[in-house]
């Protein structure tokens, strides 16, 4: 039998787009590739959901030589009515700080 310390849980606070747009946020040039190893995705998910965040109008992308420039889009709000009244952005900053362990 599985004590309680072995057993992983089922369940997560932060969804798959909240992951991606937090990686995306520490790192404007990230290559979906690297989205994809740090949140555990196929990299077609993360395209897929990074297409989500962008026709949704909570990034945007551009062209810089050879890679994509991503840029979170200032005000966006949450669009659950439970946190409705809320910027995104609170959230992201609060997310997006490396807190890697070699770093602290």
């Amino acid at each position: 039998m599985e004590s309680s310390s072995e057993r992983r849980p089922s369940w997560t606070f932060l969804t798959n787009h909240a992951r991606v747009l937090v990686a995306i946020s520490r790192d404007s040039g990230v290559r979906l590739r690297d989205v994809a190893v740090t949140c555990g995705l196929t990299e077609r998910t993360v395209q897929a959901i990074v297409a989500d965040l962008e026709a949704d109008g909570y990034l945007s992308r551009s062209r810089d030589g050879r890679r994509n420039r991503y840029e979170i889009a200032e005000g966006a709000m949450f669009r659950h009515p439970a946190e409705a009244g809320h910027e995104v952005a609170g959230l992201l900053s609060l997310l997006a700080e490396d807190t890697s362990p070699l770093t602290r």
